[in-house]
Formats: structure tokens, sequence, C-alpha cells
């Protein structure tokens, strides 16, 4: 069976924008809206400093004498809040939040780790990530799905086999994140199952026939939207979306394909990711009608959506 599996830390391209209802600000002189992305930027000496860019003006969140990266951006009235990661001085990656350019370490820097999404709801801080953690009695370190909560960690599987949380979004007093874990396959491998958690509670999306993944959850009102891919019995990657579990494909299954963002606006559904053609064209859907973003000459891909 054909694998997918997410790349380490230290080699995942960083999330370039995951936005809030509020990221859109509106300055009241001016009117004029501020713009934040965030990712990083490798110097000359080859090493990555996580950076937030508002309304195109750099700043480094990080110094650049240890590898960092910024993989998600959340703006909630006039504060910034930023996750990634960091490299400590043993090279071990410390899962990160910064808060209007404060950085506060989510891990300790014992084991690997990475926040790959922030999500701001009152007063608390959501992050969303993994740490690897040991196997007893083995070398294996296992990655396992956290949240943290204002600094505190909430392991959402046992570590038995890899997993990831790649997106959170809190609506009241529910907490949804979307992600995957691999379980024991029928045959001598693994298969990645994409997952949903909500108040840490998995629901499986797909059934582990075939390698899928979940990349991103939205919650408009009851109704609960997760992207992402799986497998066809082609081993063809199929971009993918499941309202409240229920799956629908926005590509053919000929080409690999992957949905990484969804948004939804009143009746409307937009994705944003890519399909393959000779390379990978950066693509969003609405309601399942795909728009090229690239013409296909260089290999693109899009990683966020939001509507406004």
């Amino acid at each position: 069976m054909k694998k997918f599996r997410l790349l380490p830390a230290l080699f995942l391209l960083a999330i370039m924008a995951s936005c809030s209802k509020k990221d859109d600000q509106v300055t009241a002189s001016t009117g004029a809206k501020d713009v934040y992305v965030v990712g990083y930027e490798i110097s000359g000496t080859n090493i990555s400093t996580a950076k937030i860019w508002k309304n195109s003006v750099a700043t480094a969140l990080t110094n650049g004498t240890n590898e960092a990266q910024a993989t998600s951006v959340y703006v909630a009235g006039s504060d910034v809040y930023v996750a990634g990661y960091e490299l400590n001085a043993a090279n071990v990656p410390v899962a990160k939040t910064w808060k209007n350019g404060v950085a506060t370490a989510l891990t300790d820097g014992t084991n690997n780790a990475m926040a790959l999404a922030v999500f701001v709801s009152g007063t608390d801080v959501y992050a969303a990530g993994f740490e690897y953690k040991p196997v007893t009695n083995s070398s294996v370190n296992r990655r396992v799905a956290k949240v943290w909560k204002n600094g505190a960690a909430t392991a959402l599987t046992d570590g038995i086999y890899d997993a990831q949380a790649a997106s959170i979004y809190a609506a009241g007093s529910d907490v949804y994140v979307a992600g995957s874990e691999y379980i024991q396959s029928t045959g001598s491998g693994e298969i990645q199952v994409a997952k949903i958690w909500k108040n840490g509670v998995a629901t499986a999306l797909t059934n582990g026939a075939n390698d899928a993944q979940a990349t991103s959850v939205y919650v408009a009102g009851s109704d609960v939207y997760v992207a992402g891919c799986e497998l066809n019995t082609a081993n063809v990657r199929v971009a993918k979306i499941w309202k409240n579990g229920v799956a629908t494909a926005v590509t053919d299954g000929t080409k690999h394909s992957m949905v990484t963002a969804v948004f939804v606006s009143g009746t409307d559904v937009y994705a944003a990711g890519y399909e393959n053609e000779t390379h990978a064209i950066a693509k969003v859907w609405k309601n399942g009608v795909a728009t090229a973003l690239t013409d296909g000459a260089k290999t693109a891909n899009a990683t966020a959506v939001f509507v406004k």
C-alpha cells in the first residue's frame, strides 16, 4: 500500500496563513485592512527564521541562531498569535506559540514537537500539533497528537502509532481538532486514518482501507466541515471534504490532489489545495467547482483560504 506519511518536523512546510474571522482587521481612521501572513525565511547560513508579515512588512519571531518555522496565525482584537516551532541548543524542535512576538514554549525540549495550528476563543488560546514519545522498551519514537489550552497539554492519542493534530477550531465550549492517526492494517503495514476529535473524543472519517489525512476543520453553526484527502484503489490521492462525517470528493481520482484548508461563508463552502498535472497546480474550489490559481509550469499549492 502506497503511504504518504507526513514529513518529520524539520522538513514540514509551514502553513502560510491560518485565518480567523478577525484577521481582516479594519483600521478605523483609514478604513485600511491589515493582512497577516506567517512562515519562514532561510538566511545565508541556511537557517530558517520564523517570521510574520503584516501588510508585507516582515518581523522576525526568532533570531536566526536556531532553525524555526511559523505555521499558523490568528488575530484576536489587537493581539496576534502565531504557532510553530524552534530548535533548542540540543537541536530538538520545541513547539511554541508567540503572542505579539513574545514566545511561549509548549514542550520542554526533551522530545521533537511542533505546533501546527493556533486558535483563540475568548481568553483561551488553543494550539494543535504533535510531540514525539519514546515507546516503552524500544528505540522507536512515536508522534502523539496533542492540543494545548493556555499552555497545558492534552494528548489525543496514546502513542502506539504515529498521529498528528493539524487544525483546531473552538465553537462555544466545544473544541474540534482535525488530523490523522496510523492503525495496523489488515496486511503487515500500517494505514493512516483521517480523524476528527470533538472535546478529545475521536471519530474516524475513513475506514482504514486506504491511507487518508484530515488537514483542516471549520465549524459553521451545527455543521462540522473537515478537509483532506484519501487514496483510492488505484493509489491516487483524492481531495475530499467531509460534512458531518459524510465525504464528498472534489477531484475525480485520476490525479493526485489534496484539500489543505476549508472555509464556510453562508451557504458556500470554499476549499484550497492542489491537483497534479505535469506539476501540482494550486486550486480553489467553491462548492466543488475548481478554479486553477497557477498554470502548471511550476509546482504550487494553496494552503489556506479566507472569505470576507
